[in-house]
């Protein structure tokens, strides 16, 4: 993990769908696959690694949220996702569960 990595990490943050449907509104949520680092996602897309960030979007393990999903995340409002910033997007993940 790079330093931009391990800073990125710390400023991981977890929210509800409520407080991320504000920024849907004008396109800044991108929804990021659990295959996938968050930190890592950010620090690409910080330092504008367009070769790798087309590559995840590509395979969709990069994507803005679908109708299916929103629609979805409206019924549950409490939906809680891992989040991070970086402007001007938002990072959510949904959290994968812990093994016991």
């Amino acid at each position: 993990m790079t330093d931009t990595n391990e800073e990125l990490a710390t400023k991981i943050d977890i929210a509800d769908w409520l407080s991320l449907r504000a920024h849907l509104e004008r396109g800044g949520v991108i929804v990021v696959d659990p295959l996938l680092e968050l930190a890592e996602v950010g620090a690409a897309l910080a330092a504008d690694e367009v070769q790798k960030v087309q590559r995840w979007l590509s395979s969709s393990l990069l994507s803005k949220p679908s109708i299916e999903q929103i629609q979805k995340w409206d019924a549950d409002k409490g939906k809680i996702f891992n989040c991070l910033i970086i402007s001007p997007y938002v990072l959510i993940q949904e959290p994968t569960p812990q093994n016991p």
